[in-house]
């Protein structure tokens, strides 16, 4: 049964030009270096420093493994796109709020200290 999983999963990457276990790999792989740079968006946001460089990480970090499928995929539906494209906004609008949580919840952290 996993051969003949195996085989289906590099049928459709063969399809597509794309080897899915490198896009998997990129897909893994990405999601440490995503949450650091939430960290340090969350760390340079309380310190009231500039977020753009912190912020275009973790962006490029969400998207790289799709930024693979657009690079080297040949021929994916317009389906896909469409499902990428939403999981995309709904991702980053989620991120966007929960990350201002954390800031939020940082800064009162940090004006409790401060009043003590």
């Amino acid at each position: 049964m996993l051969e003949a999983l195996n085989t289906w999963i590099l049928a459709q990457g063969a399809q597509y030009n794309v080897n899915p276990y490198i896009f998997g790999a990129i897909y893994i792989g990405a999601i440490p270096f995503f949450f650091a740079s939430i960290a340090w968006l969350v760390k340079r946001a309380r310190a009231g420093r500039s977020t753009v460089a912190p912020t275009m990480l973790a962006g490029f970090f969400f998207v790289s493994a799709y930024l693979y499928l657009a690079v080297f995929g040949q021929d994916i539906p317009v389906w896909v796109w469409i499902f990428l494209a939403a999981l995309i906004a709904y991702g980053a609008w989620s991120t966007i709020r929960d990350t201002r949580r954390k800031i939020a919840a940082a800064k009162a952290d940090d004006a409790g200290d401060s009043a003590a």
